[in-house]
């Protein structure tokens, strides 16, 4: 299960960096405005102008307060705020030279940010609007005396405008250019994870129909093998050999049940709250009774009390299954370490055997996929998707010592509200 991650739609991130675009050149008109004002090198209709930010101040304000309210950003809504944002610039243009004035180009942002975000149709409402606004503004516009220095202002202006039409669509492309990254490797994990499901469900379906067809061939063993012992009664050496297969197959017989069974089993399974070190240190003496000729050595590195967890039955399970795994490649003097910070606790598994081929490291943790000769490669697999779903991780290498170091790392407090 991959960490719970709270999205906002594509349309609310976007209205929120049109927002933070909008307050900045806000900040940058209103700065010029009162520079002007000041310095008093241009006679503007004050009013007017002051009058046009006002507007444009309470239209970054609502969009502010409206973007902390649950509704849903159309893109009706997006486009419309563009459209604000074109009609404020027009208007500011009408006041200050019209087509004159060298932050005319200012026009190309909104309709960039239109182009990358919007449908064509929007897009196009908006170039519309826009081209509107600048053949008025050739034909109509206030009247404005300008000082005798009108070119150099007009050069300063148009180099500002740039500038400031450059930096806001570098910025807002890239972020936009890193949203959609991190969209696409969230999409990469999901695509994965519905494959492991898949991969999942599959072999539980197959070992679902494999107990149900193994049940009827299991019974008449277990019915021959009983007719045997009673017909070679004066045989002793071949009664032990037939008690020793009956036992086998009752074995088999109670796996398969417990296979059929686990899914039940899991649901009425209580998980308890424990520390780390406990769990640990219970599953090693689970899996020792399993593996009697496997020694290890434990040791604990953390620091302070041990985190609290509650593991389920499969993240058990999975442990147990990456201590085969070291246990079939060295079951001698195995390394086991538990170490924990703030944020992960982390578990490694050191063996000693010949180590991990690195043609065939990336093949390890896929299904039916074993170097060992023998089994169905499904260990690894397993561990890693019960892993995964807790939100932690099983990694693989080759140490530089030789053998194998698996570790395994799972969130701190695991499962613990």
């Amino acid at each position: 299960m991959l960490e719970p991650v709270q999205l906002l739609s594509a349309s609310r991130q976007n209205l929120w960096r049109l927002t933070l675009i909008r307050i900045l050149v806000l900040a940058a008109q209103a700065g010029s405005v009162g520079l002007a004002y000041k310095s008093g090198m241009l006679p503007l209709p004050w009013l007017q102008l002051s009058v046009t930010l006002g507007v444009s101040l309470l239209l970054c304000l609502g969009t502010a307060m409206r973007l902390r309210g649950p509704w849903p950003v159309t893109e009706v809504e997006y486009a419309v705020q563009l459209g604000c944002d074109l009609i404020i610039h027009s208007v500011l243009l009408y006041y200050s030279g019209g087509s004159t004035n060298p932050f005319v180009s200012y026009y190309l942002v909104p309709l960039t940010i239109a182009a990358a975000t919007l449908p064509w149709m929007f897009t196009i409402v908006l170039a519309g609007l826009a081209l509107a606004g600048y053949t008025l503004l050739l034909v109509w516009t206030h009247p404005l005396e300008l000082p005798a220095a009108r070119e150099s202002l007009l050069v300063y202006g148009m180099w500002l405008s740039f500038a400031l039409s450059a930096a806001l669509i570098t910025f807002f492309v890239a972020k936009m250019a890193e949203e959609l990254r991190r969209q696409d490797e969230l999409r990469a994990e999901r695509r994965e994870e519905s494959l492991r499901d898949q991969q999942l469900l599959a072999v539980a379906t197959q070992a679902a129909g494999a107990a149900h067809e193994l049940g009827t061939p299991l019974g008449t063993m277990s019915v021959l093998l009983k007719e045997l012992r009673q017909e070679y009664r004066d045989k002793p050496a071949l009664q032990d050999d037939l008690a020793l297969l009956q036992e086998q197959v009752k074995l088999c017989k109670y796996t398969l049940q417990q296979l059929v069974r686990a899914a039940e089993n899991d649901r009425r399974q209580a998980v308890v709250e424990q520390s780390c070190v406990e769990w640990l240190e219970t599953t090693l003496n689970r899996w020792h009774l399993m593996r009697p000729e496997a020694s290890y050595r434990y040791q604990c590195l953390g620091r302070g009390t041990p985190p609290r967890i509650m593991p389920p039955a499969d993240l058990t399970q999975a442990l147990l299954n990456l201590l085969n795994n070291a246990a079939d490649a060295c079951p001698d003097k195995l390394d086991i370490r538990l170490d924990w910070d703030h944020q992960w606790l982390r578990l490694s598994i050191r063996d000693h055997g010949a180590g991990v081929p690195l043609a065939i490291a990336e093949q390890l943790g896929r299904p039916f996929f074993t170097t060992k000769g023998k089994g169905f490669g499904l260990g690894l697999f397993l561990s890693q998707a019960s892993v995964t779903r807790a939100g932690g991780t099983v990694k693989l290498y080759n140490h530089e010592e030789g053998g194998t170091l698996t570790e395994l790392k799972l969130p701190r407090a695991y499962g613990v509200a």
